[in-house]
């Protein structure tokens, strides 16, 4: 149960008063703030506007239990951690400042916020930092920062170059899917066109039809032997062709005379 593993929080925080009059008599510049573990066993938290406002607070985790007991918040102690730092995340975070210091700016200040709206509030109280606590508090949040910075400008610059590989990748990967496509196309226009090829040659080489059936060799045969046997007939008498001239037939005078 620590924080070895936390991770810095950065964020500015929304300010106000606590008295609705010093809110619309003293406009308050804007803040900043850091929250980092110092060791596995203590939070850190540090706020300001760079002027005369610098804030900080030192949580152990026997506080911050003491916190969860406070709040009403069950769960396992991973949960109120992670709860916490939710809080602290939301957009709806509040530096709340109240009194006048004899140092110059606010008294006192407390950083107050939710998860979400309806849920329990977190209240962290922070001590006002003046003179060289406060110079080094700004300066240790600012290299911080700037830190934060760098590496999160390393990250995207290897994102970019990430992307830009991948890219490639996907750009040679969908040009050899083109190639493989137009080598596909290319094969079956090219097996179509000879089953064409061989159809046409198999109608040309077929015999003729006639009245829709094929002239096969058997009909072909039976065909020339009635031919034959028409040729080879013997013409009927009455229907030899007649003997040109005049034809003389007998009579009954003709046999008297």
């Amino acid at each position: 149960m620590g924080f070895e593993d936390f991770e810095p929080i950065f964020g500015e925080p929304k300010v106000e008063w606590a008295s609705a009059q010093a809110q619309d008599s003293d406009p308050l510049p804007p803040f900043l703030f850091r929250v980092h573990a110092s060791d596995p066993s203590h939070l850190t938290i540090h706020v300001t506007d760079f002027h005369s406002n610098t804030w900080e607070a030192v949580k152990s985790v026997v506080q911050l239990e003491d916190m969860r007991d406070n709040i009403g918040i069950g769960g396992s102690w991973s949960e109120f951690v992670d709860y916490v730092i939710a809080s602290i995340k939301s957009e709806d975070l509040k530096l709340v400042m109240e009194g006048h210091s004899n140092s110059g700016g606010a008294a006192y200040a407390k950083l107050v916020g939710q998860k979400l709206k309806g849920m329990p509030l977190i209240f962290i109280s922070l001590t006002k930092l003046v003179d060289s606590a406060a110079s080094e508090a700004m300066a240790n949040l600012s290299l911080e920062l700037f830190k934060a910075f760098k590496n999160m400008r390393f990250l995207l610059r290897e994102e970019q170059e990430q992307t830009i590989q991948l890219t490639k990748v996907i750009s040679a990967e969908k040009e050899k899917n083109e190639t493989i496509q137009s080598q596909l196309d290319y094969y079956s226009k090219r097996q179509k066109f000879q089953k064409m090829n061989a159809t046409d040659k198999a109608d040309v080489s077929a015999p003729p039809m006639i009245n829709g059936l094929q002239n096969s060799p058997d009909k072909l045969k039976d065909q020339d032997a009635g031919s034959t046997k028409v040729t080879n007939r013997v013409v009927p008498a009455f229907r030899r062709a007649k003997v040109r001239g005049a034809f003389l037939q007998d009579t009954e005078d003709d046999k008297d005379n």
